[in-house]
């Protein structure tokens, strides 16, 4: 990860790991299934960085329109989100380069998603409402770490959204594989409901 270790020398206060002051419900489970087998050496913001390159990987299976096959990378990229948060809290290697990264490569994992699909299944303006949410968070994110130095990290209702987000995506490759045309509505809904928890988000000072 070359990349991080050139952001490292610039910005070495962005890796100094923090003690976990507290644990998700899920954490442990997480821990005890999934990290027990991956190497103290691996940190969250490698797994961080792997969400960020599996991103076009992603992109280019859907427009290839290989949906099995790019429902299945979707869904292991989407869980790294799971995994380097956890790998953070459990292991006490929280970072702000992962609190600023982290909520920043599942926007773009979500908002990718939504260019692919979203404008060509849905309504045009539920893509436009998702995206345009998304990137004023980003922007957020951007101005708060450059012009102040503070790292905007997502809170409860960010992460909610995150869920909710990763579902309707889901639900719309089913959709589109098993050609269930009532799975398209239910992803709506459920985009729908993700806006709401953004908005929330936004208004309680989260990403």
């Amino acid at each position: 990860m070359k990349i991080v270790t050139r952001f490292a020398q610039k910005r070495p206060d962005l890796f100094v790991f923090i003690r976990s002051t507290q644990q998700h419900p899920h954490d442990m489970f997480i821990a005890r299934t999934v990290l027990r087998f991956l190497p103290e050496s691996v940190t969250p913001n490698q797994l961080t960085m792997v969400r960020f390159l599996g991103i076009p990987v992603v992109v280019y299976l859907l427009i290839s329109q290989q949906y099995v096959f790019g429902s299945i990378i979707f869904l292991l990229v989407a869980f790294t989100d799971v995994m380097d948060g956890s790998l953070a809290r459990t292991r006490d290697k929280i970072t702000k380069f992962g609190m600023l990264f982290d909520p920043l490569a599942d926007k773009l994992l979500i908002g990718s998603m939504v260019l692919v699909l979203a404008f060509q299944y849905f309504n045009y303006l539920l893509g436009i409402a998702i995206l345009g949410i998304e990137i004023v968070f980003i922007m957020i994110a951007l101005v708060a770490e450059i012009k102040f130095h503070t790292v905007k990290a997502a809170n409860v209702w960010g992460k909610i959204k995150m869920v909710s987000q990763v579902c309707a995506v889901f639900i719309t490759l089913l959709a589109i594989v098993f050609h269930i045309p009532y799975l398209f509505t239910m992803a709506a809904w459920i985009f729908g409901i993700a806006i709401g928890f953004a908005v929330i988000s936004l208004f309680t000072q989260g990403i």
